[in-house]
């Protein structure tokens, strides 16, 4: 079993990182994000798949710090893109796009798709966890959040595609929830859920 008091979060996005400290609020760990650890080397994302990419990140930040690293590697696939942006999430409008750039081309490549066929816009969140605790054990899990694209931007919560991607079951998209609500159904929490086994005991 791993048992940390003290976590490097392999993200400086300020949007992971906040969801990550609310979800291990109830842990007795200290997150830290790469900035607060004064890291600020680009990480090459050579993988073809989600988990490569998280044991990249954790590996080159397991290494210069030898502390209990988690890093995650999460995106978009969509079934009629044929699992597109995937591992591209971050960058699908091309390096240094932002969020609107990357929704705006999801949206564009569906464009002549029906916005009532929803099995034509099915798609899913997909969040990978690698953690590597300060002996160098490495482990991956996976979670998922099923949904739909929806044909335009609503909401204003959240980061990412979140506009974009709508609950079916609660009738809206991901950026009209709150956190309380994105927590109960988000691929991370799925995934941290899963990874809580192993990172010791909750306080």
């Amino acid at each position: 079993m791993i048992t940390v008091k003290k976590i490097i979060l392999a993200s400086n996005n300020p949007g992971k990182v906040r969801e990550f400290r609310q979800m291990l609020a109830s842990f007795d760990i200290e997150v830290k994000s790469l900035k607060d650890v004064g890291y600020n080397e680009e990480i090459e994302e050579t993988g073809e798949t989600f988990e490569q990419n998280a044991l990249i990140k954790a590996r080159a930040i397991a290494k210069k710090f030898r502390m209990t690293v988690i890093a995650d590697d999460s995106g978009l696939e969509i079934d009629a893109l044929n699992g597109a942006p995937g591992v591209f999430s971050a960058r699908f409008a091309g390096d240094g796009c932002y969020d609107d750039a990357n929704m705006d081309k999801v949206l564009h490549e569906l464009q002549n798709l029906s916005k009532t066929a929803h099995s034509d816009r099915s798609a899913r969140f997909v969040c990978v966890l690698a953690i590597i605790d300060e002996k160098g054990n490495e482990t991956t899990v996976r979670a998922t959040c099923e949904g739909l694209i929806a044909s335009e931007k609503t909401g204003t919560n959240g980061f990412g595609y979140d506009p974009i991607f709508y609950i079916q079951n609660l009738g809206k998209t991901m950026a009209q929830l709150n956190p309380d609500e994105k927590n109960l159904i988000s691929h991370r929490k799925k995934a941290l859920q899963k990874l809580e086994k192993m990172i010791g005991e909750i306080i």
